[in-house]
């Protein structure tokens, strides 16, 4: 509990400045610009079942993926020097990650969702909380979602050594590739804090750095209907949703995601995850 309420606190210092990522995000229609400043303090913020057989959806899944992710490791890229903040891909197009994870009291029930609906996601999740849930990676893996990393205890990268913050990482992606089957390609800094170092130690263990375009603020709790809200409002082709499968409460975003995937997808949305190729 100690820790959640410390991820609360440090959460809500950083909350107000959040809507600046938005608009840097709607700017950067495509992708990252690599030849912008250093961002360095961008903005924040059941046990297992039967697998089901996953029926190609060429409608939800053609813009960017496959039906599993590819099992292969790509060279490692540019140093950037800002986050990713939007995909690219035809139609509408977007994106949902969770953080945090994986959670076995939240964790199961999303994916139960979202592959009732057929869809697949990003999930970064945090080393401590990977090592004893290595079973829900493999089913990620199984379902054809993304894992990233997050780091193993979600610190403030910001505020570490350079030791310190690439163990962060690469413990993380040691157990990411035991459990999920390969090692991350996609990093996402905690609080969305990045700095020089942090751009520079992902690339070097071949991870390329995500931000989002909307947040959900599910981490507040506010409510199942204004994560709804939040998300459906902030629907657009590109967008990065960020929401949490770990880290406190999660049921208002497990109801919430219930309530506007079949939205978005009567809507004509493509919710999918991207090819680091792509960026």
């Amino acid at each position: 509990m100690k820790k959640y309420q410390l991820l609360t606190r440090r959460r809500m210092l950083i909350a107000g400045t959040a809507a600046v990522l938005g608009v840097a995000g709607t700017a950067r229609v495509l992708t990252a610009d690599p030849a912008g400043s250093p961002v360095r303090g961008a903005p924040a913020a059941g046990g297992p079942q039967a697998r089901l057989a996953l029926k190609p959806s060429a409608y939800r899944l053609e813009p960017m993926t496959g039906f599993a992710p590819p099992r292969r490791t790509p060279g490692k890229p540019p140093v950037r020097r800002e986050p990713i903040l939007r995909v690219s891909g035809r139609g509408r197009t977007m994106v949902l990650t969770f953080d945090d994870g994986p959670d076995p009291l939240y964790t199961p029930s999303i994916l139960r969702t979202l592959r009732k609906h057929d869809v697949r996601a990003m999930f970064f999740v945090c080393g401590e909380m990977a090592v004893d849930n290595k079973d829900l990676l493999a089913e990620m893996a199984d379902d054809g979602h993304v894992v990233g990393n997050h780091t193993w205890t979600h610190p403030l990268l910001t505020e570490l050594r350079r030791s310190e913050i690439r163990s962060e990482i690469a413990r993380t992606s040691d157990v990411i590739e035991v459990a999920y089957g390969e090692r991350p390609v996609w990093f996402r800094a905690p609080y969305g804090a990045w700095n020089r170092a942090t751009f520079q130690i992902g690339a070097d263990l071949g991870m390329e750095p995500m931000a989002w375009t909307v947040d959900s603020l599910d981490w507040a709790t506010p409510g199942t209907a204004t994560i709804v809200d939040r998300v459906e409002e902030g629907a657009a082709p590109g967008v990065v949703v960020l929401s949490h499968d770990a880290g406190g409460d999660r049921s208002q975003t497990v109801r919430a995601l219930r309530d506007y995937l079949p939205v978005l997808l009567d809507k004509g949305y493509h919710l999918t995850v991207p090819h680091r190729e792509d960026f």
